[in-house]
């Protein structure tokens, strides 16, 4: 049986997978064999699956660093993926703008944060995937979704999701490798003097507010962001154009904040709440309504299929409250 004839359908039944070790394989060790050839199944999760003595060497359990022999017989037993523990699926809301049977790209609405933390135990993007995904193949031997990347709760926009392991691995191969094309819209305050530009300083953990991060020139990790100006707006909002080269937390909201241009409605990096009340602004001494969350959207998406190796965009609209907001803009612009 050839294990690389799988598919990326979800298997719900064990599987027992025979192989036989050749000349060429001979030294190898047993996990490093595994991950090699038994598709869908990381070098970690071998690891697993010997010391669960899932995996026999001439019908007998082995240990990781068994070094192979020409002839062996390996027979590999894998469990089907279990549900995560404390993780019941939960109707979320999300939009689903592509599905196959690997991965699913999905906009994903302001609010709704991706993984459990604390604060945040139920109704989050994970908990929606696993209500409405029917065929996950697992990940690490778990019925999970593969989150290869995230947002923050109230940043909206657009996602990619593995449902097997083999994607996952595909996808995180790429995002590490910045071979994947994100672009964001945000809405900032304060008008940029140039027309694009790139924000190349590093960010760490903020060394006093630990749950925060900063630009940190001695000890924080390398970080670039690149932006283009759209639009301006009343001579006190800019509507950028945003592409990261590398994901750190926070990112956006770390370096706009930084060179002066904190996102629009940041509560975090920004101006506040408070900053709203009762300012007026040009042409006529209108007063805005306050906004409640960042307005910043990744609009767009870009990435070759890990599976079929088919180059893949998509984009999507503002959601309704960034639309609402900009519109308002617009028409007082034009007033």
């Amino acid at each position: 049986m050839d294990p690389r004839l799988h598919t990326d359908n979800a298997f719900r039944a064990k599987q027992s997978i025979m192989l036989v070790v050749d000349r060429d394989q001979e030294g190898t060790r047993l996990d490093i064999f595994l991950a090699s050839h038994v598709q869908d199944l990381s070098r970690s999760r071998a690891q697993q699956l010997i010391k669960d003595k899932s995996v026999h060497v001439n019908r007998a359990p082995s240990k990781v660093g068994y070094k192979l022999k020409e002839g062996d017989s390996v027979l590999v037993e894998i469990p089907p993926p279990q549900p995560q523990k404390g993780m019941e699926p939960e109707q979320v809301p999300f939009d689903v703008i592509y599905e196959d049977d690997s991965l699913l790209v999905i906009n994903k609405p302001p609010g709704v944060v991706v993984h459990p933390a604390p604060g945040h135990p139920r109704g989050t993007l994970v908990h929606g995937l696993l209500h409405y995904c029917k065929d996950l193949a697992g990940i690490g031997g778990e019925l999970r979704p593969g989150i290869v990347h995230r947002l923050d709760k109230d940043t909206s926009g657009l996602m990619v999701v593995a449902k097997s392991e083999r994607a996952f691995r595909g996808l995180a191969k790429q995002f590490k490798a910045g071979a994947v094309s994100k672009e964001y819209h945000a809405l900032v305050h304060g008008i940029p003097r140039a027309i694009c530009g790139a924000i190349d300083v590093p960010i760490g953990r903020h060394r006093k507010k630990r749950k925060e991060m900063a630009v940190d020139l001695q000890r924080g990790r390398y970080a670039i962001t690149d932006w283009k100006k759209l639009a301006e707006f009343l001579r006190v909002f800019s509507l950028l154009a945003v592409r990261i080269k590398t994901g750190r937390t926070h990112q956006i909201r770390v370096h706009l904040s930084y060179v002066g241009h904190p996102v629009v409605g940041d509560p975090v990096y920004g101006y506040g709440k408070n900053w709203w009340k009762g300012r007026r602004f040009p042409p006529h001494g209108v007063v805005l309504p306050p906004v409640d969350r960042q307005m910043l959207h990744a609009r767009a998406l870009g990435f070759t299929h890990p599976i079929t190796k088919e180059e893949l965009t998509f984009e999507v609209e503002y959601p309704e409250d960034m639309k609402s907001f900009l519109g308002r803009l617009e028409y007082l612009e034009k007033a």
